[in-house]
Formats: C-alpha cells, sequence, structure tokens
C-alpha cells in the first residue's frame, strides 16, 4: 500500500501514528508531497478528487481516502484494537472533536498563509479558535477518564490535534485552563509513535 502524504498534515500524523502503533508502519510506502487548496498535486487529485490528503492506495481496491476511513481500514486489518466494540461511540466522538479541532486550527493557518493580508478576517479567525478552545475545555472537562484508558483512535487523534496547535498556534497558550489535558499530553506525545512523526 501507498500513503499519500505531507510530514505537516496532522490528518496524515493520525494514519502515521496508527500504523507505528499497530506494528502495519512496514506494510505501507509514505509518499510525500507538496499539495494546497490552491494547487493540488496531481498524485492526489488522482487518488482523491477532493484533492485533499492523506489518501492510501491499495492494490486491492480502490484508493481510500479521508484520514478517519483510512484509519478504519487499517484498524481492521490490525485486529480492530483502536475501535472497540466496548467503546466504539465514545471513540467516535472523541475522534471527531479532535477532527473538529485540527479543521479549526488548519482554517486559521490557512487564512493566514494563503488568503492576501488585505483580505484576512480576524473575526473569522477569532471565531475558529473559539470552537477549538470550546473543544478543549469540553475534552479537558469531560473526557480525561477516556485518556487515561488503553490506547485507542480517540488518544491518537487527539494527541494530533494537540501538537498542530502547539505547531502553528503555540501562542495561543491552549494548555491555560486545561490543566488536565496538558498534563495528559506532556506524557503521550512522548510516545515513540508520536516523537516519530511530530512536524519539523
Amino acid at each position: 500500500m501507498k500513503l499519500i502524504s505531507s510530514p505537516l498534515s496532522p490528518f496524515v500524523r493520525k494514519v502515521r501514528v496508527l500504523l507505528i502503533e499497530s506494528g502495519l508502519a512496514d506494510q505501507v510506502e509514505v509518499l510525500n508531497v507538496t499539495t494546497t487548496p490552491l494547487d493540488t498535486d496531481p498524485s492526489v487529485a488522482a487518488a482523491n478528487p477532493l484533492g485533499k490528503i492523506p489518501a492510501l492506495i491499495r492494490d486491492d481496491g480502490p484508493a481510500l481516502y479521508d484520514s478517519r476511513v483510512i484509519t478504519r481500514y487499517l484498524d481492521s486489518r490490525a485486529g480492530g484494537r483502536y475501535y472497540p466494540a466496548a467503546r466504539l461511540w465514545e471513540v467516535l466522538t472523541l475522534e471527531a472533536t479532535a477532527e473538529g479541532i485540527i479543521e479549526a486550527a488548519l482554517a486559521m493557518t490557512y487564512e493566514a498563509r494563503i488568503r492576501p493580508e488585505n483580505l484576512r478576517y480576524a473575526p473569522w479567525v477569532e471565531g475558529q479558535w473559539a470552537k477549538a478552545a470550546r473543544a478543549l475545555t469540553a475534552v479537558n472537562d469531560r473526557w480525561m477518564s477516556h485518556l487515561a484508558g488503553p490506547l485507542d483512535m480517540g488518544h491518537i487523534a487527539m494527541g494530533c490535534a494537540l501538537g498542530y496547535i502547539d505547531f502553528r498556534h503555540d501562542d495561543r497558550g491552549w494548555r491555560q485552563g486545561n490543566t488536565a489535558l496538558a498534563d495528559w499530553y506532556a506524557t503521550f506525545c512522548t510516545r515513540e509513535s508520536m516523537v516519530a512523526t511530530a512536524p519539523q
């Protein structure tokens, strides 16, 4: 299999962390590309008509895309450990929360990096951060018992979301008021899979 990838994408990072944690990393070749919403790499468009990464190219079927689809597929190959049936809805909800945080943070990044300065709209950026901040507070207040449990895709997604905020929006100071989540992440980010996939 081949993973169309970018080393800076938090969505790609989710997949790469799962590959390492599940022991499947040697079954997938990582193909790094440079792509943006304004200039889509042809290999990305060929695998995913939406022009987004990651995409997983398989020998036995069409390419898979959307990180949550890819991680569910890989988890099924690894025995189903990371989407356990006993707490599936909690895992999916926490993963969706992490995805929302990433999407809001990525929208902020694109606003600063792609949109011309005279067209940037600060209230929209603050609205994106407000979504991420609410989600972080909710995780800190309601989800720490889950994050204290066995590793699943909710943990991985949240770790990658927090890593992306640190990478692109560290000035927002997300740890303030989220002490429990910050303490959890301080340990989680030292996992071998997280260190190996950290954006540079």
